[in-house]
């Protein structure tokens, strides 16, 4: 592949070339992920609009309307003049930002022209009569592409794009076709500036080690930094989708720092990065092998008969399928749990559930009968494509089309940090939990030879949702709190799945909400909540200091006979890419 234009060549051949590849490479991206058959959807939405004929005919009419008047605006715009504007982008919506698109009267009508479409788009799969499943599908592809047209996402129609490369005379342009060609050996949209950031270097920088491994997950053992601990350990269970620094970032964002400053004794799981040959293993596989095991040796390296234990996100569901495992087996080593924006009940997925419709599952099981990974960028993807503007165009624009570096954030870096998955795992998760709901239901569902009931899992529990998540809508881990048989603990944190969690107690941003009880309704528990400014940090500190015993001198060595130190954490396991992966163990 080139490297890039040769130095010398006209700016607009450059100009060119970037657009194309950008096409290109979005398409390739687009129509490789997994989704269902986008034409059966548009079919019932062409049917559902025929029986709604007189709807239909009037959105039409006045959209034609609309556009008329935004004609008629355009061709009698005079100089200086400022026009208020038919249409306005959405809040949040920073496509349209720049002065340019409203200063320059025909970009000023690309923008409003585009969002009319949009809009009436939006409000013909509205009017049609479909079900509401064929609608949200309809509604979610069809602003896939809307979004992809967006007049902000090509060279020629973006006029930020040809101020930027008049400025720089065609220098913006070969840079972002640069900056295009590397994405595409690296084959993943660069969030952040990805030079900044190395783990062990300036990520996962919490003194531990590795005190147990095996080809699933290692664990980490961290070292105090308080005199004294409290004396039952506390196990962190982080998703296996991607890599567990996202609870160990930087110094002062890292929670898992803030527990050891709390007195905390914190162990926690760094997944392997599944490489094709133990593209076998399964649900089960990872509650006895993994959740099992290193419950045992937390338990041994610290003398205690109890422990503490926190699931995040799908980390979260393994764990509290294991608990339940447990429960019903008469095993109570378990004193306390804590859910990270983790579901279990799955009702309300969001649009997620656009991707995971029974014809995709049955695919997908064939595809993995006999093992294979899914790998962690077609994952990214799709739930990229859920803030498509946000986390795709965005980058398109700035990285491509303005030749910029994007910031350097450690968030988007973890972000971009994906793993791969065994297939058979994944196929189970996606039809007992999006598809089918099977958790809600006691004893539908066998894991390690044992009927799962939730209500089994009666210890004290804290569970965190976040109000703007998009892939744990925080009502949906509301319900899903309400299956544990336990006190339960709930708290809304503000933002999404990532930054509603970490949020240091240091920096006292955003707020949470707070209330006793856990009635039916998630509306009428917000109605009745407290917000109180700040992280929900210490809440939970305050909470985790009742559930674990009294105060003993800290240990001094962090594995024993049995269980050595194998290495300093960060480990081995959290470095592999998953590019890396897939060419196997070696």
């Amino acid at each position: 592949m080139s490297s890039g234009p040769a130095s010398g060549e006209d700016p607009f051949q450059q100009f060119g070339q970037l657009s194309q590849q950008v096409a290109d490479q979005l398409r390739k991206a687009f129509f490789n992920a997994p989704h269902p058959e986008l034409g059966e959807v548009f079919e019932s939405l062409t049917a559902g609009l025929q029986h709604e004929s007189a709807r239909w005919a009037e959105v039409q009419q006045r959209h034609l309307q609309t556009q008329m008047q935004l004609w008629q605006n355009l061709l009698g715009a005079k100089p200086g003049e400022t026009q208020e504007p038919l249409v306005s982008p959405e809040k949040g919506d920073r496509r349209f930002h720049g002065s340019e698109w409203q200063q320059l009267p025909f970009f000023d009508y690309l923008r409003q022209s585009y969002l009319l479409n949009a809009k009436f788009v939006e409000e013909a799969i509205q009017a049609s009569k479909l079900d509401s499943q064929t609608k949200r599908k309809a509604a979610f592809f069809a602003r896939q592409y809307l979004d992809a047209l967006s007049p902000s996402n090509y060279p020629g129609t973006n006029p930020e794009v040809l101020k930027l490369a008049l400025e720089t005379e065609g220098k913006s342009l070969a840079d972002g076709l640069k900056n295009l060609v590397a994405d595409m050996e690296k084959g993943h949209i660069s969030m952040t500036d990805e030079t900044a950031f190395a783990v062990g270097r300036n990520l996962a920088l919490t003194e531990g080690a590795v005190v147990y491994e095996n080809e699933l997950m290692q664990l980490i053992r961290y070292r105090p930094l308080t005199a004294e601990v409290y004396e039952r350990p506390y196990l962190l269970i982080p998703p296996f989708i991607n890599k567990y620094y996202i609870l160990d970032l930087q110094p002062e964002n890292s929670f898992v720092r803030y527990l050891l400053e709390q007195g905390q004794q914190v162990f926690l799981v760094s997944w392997r990065n599944i490489p094709p040959e133990l593209g076998i293993k399964t649900w089960d596989d990872y509650i006895e092998q993994a959740v099992f095991k290193v419950m045992d040796v937390t338990l041994e390296l610290t003398g205690q008969q109890k422990l503490n234990m926190l699931g995040f996100c799908v980390g979260g569901t393994l764990l509290a399928c294991a608990l339940a495992v447990l429960r019903a087996r008469g095993d109570e080593r378990v004193a306390s749990l804590t859910l990270l924006t983790t579901m279990l009940e799955f009702s309300e997925v969001g649009e997620i559930s656009v991707y995971l419709d029974e014809a995709y599952v049955q695919k997908r099981e064939a595809d993995f009968a006999n093992g294979g990974i899914v790998h962690g960028r077609e994952l990214a993807m799709t739930f990229a494509s859920l803030r498509a503007n946000e986390l795709i165009w965005f980058f398109v624009v700035n990285n491509y089309l303005k030749g910029r570096t994007p910031d350097a954030f450690d968030l988007l870096y973890w972000n971009s940090d994906s793993a791969n998955l065994p297939g058979r795992l994944y196929v189970w998760y996606v039809r007992n939990t999006y598809l089918e709901n099977n958790l809600a239901v006691p004893g539908k569902v066998q894991c390690c030879g044992t009927r799962v009931d939730l209500g089994l899992v009666d210890m004290p529990t804290f569970v965190l949702a976040a109000k703007e998540d998009h892939i744990v809508p925080w009502k949906s881990a509301f319900r899903s709190a309400r299956l544990v048989g336990a006190d339960v603990q709930f708290v809304l944190a503000a933002s999404g799945h990532i930054a509603g969690v970490i949020n240091p107690a240091a920096k006292n941003r955003r707020s949470h909400w707070t209330t006793d009880g856990m009635p039916q309704d998630p509306e009428a528990w917000l109605a009745s909540a407290t917000q109180t400014p700040g992280s929900w940090w210490p809440r939970l500190s305050e909470w985790l200091a009742r559930q674990s015993g009294g105060r003993v001198p800290a240990p001094e060595r962090l594995g024993n006979d049995r269980y050595p130190e194998i290495e300093p954490a960060p480990g081995r396991y959290v470095r592999v890419r998953d590019h890396e992966a897939q060419q196997g163990a070696g």
